[in-house]
């Protein structure tokens, strides 16, 4: 009974439904990027102080729009959609590889699938009229493990893999790793080249901006201050501090830009 139970649940996994939304799963999170990235060059401009430049302030610039309740539901769907497909894949796939290969490409993705799903989450929250910045929901959990036992070693190790994730992101995209995941069989040599570009850009600038938000945590833990244990907005704002900040923060705006575009493209040529 188990393994049939089993078996029922992998084909729900390899549903073509979950399939299509997975895609515009894909298709919500190129958006919210692309937000985050049109948030960040008016933050290193002056042309507004009204929205955080991180997700929450991404998704209330969505729900400012006409309709924007009506696609905030849709986005979260679709990133609740993608949580379920890379959950799915934690459990049954990669199985083309085996040993460590298959163990680091499985937790991968169970982290995505809980990316995706607090997105989801902070997507259905701001749809209902809450959410809060990612700088002060980042404070006020940071101060709750705080209070724990070994709390301070817990924040700094969490701080230490989330600039971890940022060098990972890096590394791929100069690697340009990401191409293993798309079918790129159908694009011309031109095309290839332009997503290849494309996708180098977004993986490098969101890794800069991870590792600036893991090093935040881990100095402002090390050093008492728990206002410094900023988010994402937190993170670009300490970008704009630095000498030409404006310059680099565009260019780390532009380099969300391009990651969104590429979970557009990603939407439609990943392999799933």
């Amino acid at each position: 009974m188990a393994t049939k139970d089993a078996g029922k649940a992998e084909q729900v996994g390899d549903s073509a439904s979950l399939e299509v939304l997975a895609r515009v799963g894909l298709i919500a999170y190129g958006v919210v990027h692309l937000l985050i990235g049109w948030l960040a060059v008016q933050l290193a401009w002056g042309l507004t102080a009204s929205k955080s430049a991180d997700t929450s302030g991404a998704l209330k610039t969505l729900a400012d729009q006409l309709f924007g309740k009506i696609l905030l539901w849709l986005v979260a769907v679709g990133l609740v959609a993608l949580a379920l497909w890379q959950a799915s894949a934690t459990i049954w796939g990669y199985r083309n590889v085996e040993g460590a290969k298959r163990l680091q490409a499985q937790v991968t993705s169970g982290a995505k699938a809980v990316i995706y799903a607090a997105l989801g989450a902070s997507a259905a929250s701001v749809a209902l009229g809450s959410g809060e910045s990612s700088s002060q929901s980042q404070q006020q959990a940071t101060s709750g493990v705080l209070a724990l036992p070994g709390g301070q070693v817990i924040v700094v190790v969490t701080g230490l893999i989330i600039v971890g994730v940022g060098v990972a992101g890096v590394v791929k995209g100069v690697k340009k790793a990401f191409i293993e995941e798309i079918d790129v069989s159908s694009m011309s040599p031109v095309a290839r080249k332009g997503v290849s570009r494309v996708g180098q850009v977004g993986y490098i600038a969101k890794g800069l901006a991870l590792g600036v938000v893991g090093g935040l945590l881990s100095y402002a833990t090390l050093t008492f201050d728990q206002h410094k244990a900023q988010g994402l907005d937190g993170a670009l704002q300490t970008i704009l501090a630095q000498p030409f900040g404006r310059f680099l923060l565009t260019a780390v705006a532009l380099g969300f830009v391009a990651f969104g575009l590429f979970a557009f493209l990603q939407s439609r040529y990943r392999r799933m």
